[in-house]
């Protein structure tokens, strides 16, 4: 990777505080080593977290990632295909229907949401999302997703992952990887999700790049993270006990031949350390005002729902975390509309308000110049369906929607569209490797050149393929 140390303004400040707490003892000699080594040469090299130079200069310096999991309809969403209303009813020829390849004839299926036309941009979208809706003169809509794989499993991997068949580097991890982090007591890479996903971890997970770049999870509600609170009496004995076993750590460490497993099961303790001293800090939300907690739909008190995600995704971009992804319910009640979509009503008002409130509150705070917000789900739905009175649709991955807003991305535009069904890609077609690709090069990251040799073989995020959209960057 070719990306060297940049050192932040925190870490000598930090250095200090470290040195003063050890005062010549032997007290967290792992921890302290560690972090001091950021200091000097090969720094980057001994502490995979040390902040790390851009390929480039980059637009965003955080990201926010908004994943719908199950499939989000785009023609009842952000896809308005007059044509569909119209011809309602009729049939179409596709070549495969639910992975199984063959002649099929379908029956178009009309929109169960009107659409209008909303702010100085004019962009269209549903009456599904009232509040996001309100937002488009901030978003780059992208209309021409496309995805490889029909299945949950294997759509939600790729558009993680890049990978629709192995398990690889989730993209949080690949940002971390790329640029280390800025705050030290808290992770570079955070996931916010209340059930667990399509996929499963592999989702935020690090795969073959060192264990530290793999995402900590939170789930709402009274104990967002096990164990944050210490359970020994006093500072002072935790820090003995601390550096009790940073020194076992280290014996332990220096008897064994290179092992990414141990190394990564180290940091882990070193981060939980700092997140004890700064994570209970983020979950309160007590300071917050009435205005800030109505932004979002979130009622003082509670620790639930989508509006809790987004302002917690707020709290912690804001102290310095490099990734937050939020994901929307986990592998069931979900997104996946086969029988009913009607079931897109509540799961719109669950993320509505909170996503357009985000947007808000991070523009307010002129956080949104250099954080990029993305929201995708893992392909769409069928514009059509095997019968006229299938109240449901199918997955459907040869076109979706998209859009990307704040850091580097022009505003209030619709890139790309779909036929005139929505049935395949129209013009300017995004796959999911592009989308990547975009998202790295917004964070100063070329993503040809962000690469890890394992296995005799340099990976990347976007495999041999993927190109940057030149045409939503501001």
């Amino acid at each position: 990777m070719n990306s060297t140390t940049q050192h932040s303004p925190f870490l000598a400040s930090r250095r200090g505080f470290l040195r003063s707490l050890a005062g010549g003892s032997a007290l967290l000699p792992g921890l302290v080593s560690q972090l001091l080594a950021e200091g000097g040469p090969g720094g980057a090299a001994s502490d995979p977290l040390a902040p790390r130079r851009t390929h480039h200069p980059a637009k965003a310096k955080r990201v926010i990632f908004l994943y719908m999991s199950g499939g989000v309809s785009h023609v009842d969403t952000w896809d308005h295909r007059p044509k569909l209303f119209q011809d309602a009813g009729k049939t179409v020829a596709v070549n495969e229907f639910q992975g199984r390849k063959g002649d099929f004839k379908m029956v178009l299926k009309k929109p169960q949401w009107s659409f209008d036309r909303h702010g100085r941009s004019g962009t269209e979208a549903s009456s599904l999302f009232p509040h996001m809706a309100g937002c488009v003169d901030d978003l780059c809509v992208i209309r021409s997703m496309r995805s490889d794989h029909t299945n949950h499993y294997e759509a939600t991997l790729g558009i993680h992952t890049g990978s629709f068949t192995f398990a690889r580097p989730s993209l949080g991890a690949w940002v971390s990887y790329g640029l280390g982090t800025e705050n030290r007591n808290l992770p570079s890479f955070v996931v916010i999700a209340p059930k667990t996903p399509y996929a499963g971890s592999q989702v935020w997970g690090s795969d073959f790049l060192p264990g530290a770049h793999q995402g900590t999870l939170v789930t709402p509600g009274p104990t967002p993270v096990a164990n944050i609170h210490r359970r020994v009496a006093t500072p002072e004995l935790q820090k003995l006990e601390l550096g009790l076993m940073a020194r076992m750590n280290a014996r332990h460490r220096m008897a064994r031949e290179a092992d990414p497993l141990l190394d990564a099961r180290i940091q882990s303790f070193e981060t939980a350390f700092g997140m004890q001293m700064e994570m209970p800090e983020v979950f309160d939300l007590s300071r917050e005002s009435d205005a800030t907690l109505s932004l979002y739909g979130l009622p003082r008190g509670s620790s639930q729902g989508f509006g809790w995600q987004c302002l917690m995704a707020r709290r912690l971009v804001e102290r310095g975390v490099r990734f937050v992804e939020l994901i929307d319910v986990g592998s069931s009640d979900n997104w996946d509309a086969h029988g009913d979509m009607l079931t897109h009503t509540p799961l719109a008002k669950n993320v509505d308000q909170a996503i357009a409130g985000l947007l808000k509150d991070l523009k307010a705070r002129g956080l949104l110049e250099d954080t990029l917000v993305a929201w995708t789900t893992e392909f769409g739905r069928t514009p059509f369906n095997s019968a006229a009175d299938a109240r449901g649709r199918e997955h459907h991955h040869w076109v979706y929607s998209s859009w990307l807003a704040g850091a580097g991305v022009r505003p209030g535009m619709v890139y790309g569209e779909s036929d005139e069904y929505g049935i395949n890609v129209g013009r300017n077609e995004v796959h999911v490797h592009d989308f990547h690709a975009t998202i790295l090069h917004l964070m100063g990251l070329d993503h040809e050149r962000l690469t890890y040799r394992y296995s005799g073989r340099d990976f990347r995020l976007t495999d041999v393929a993927g190109k940057v959209v030149a045409g939503i960057l501001s």
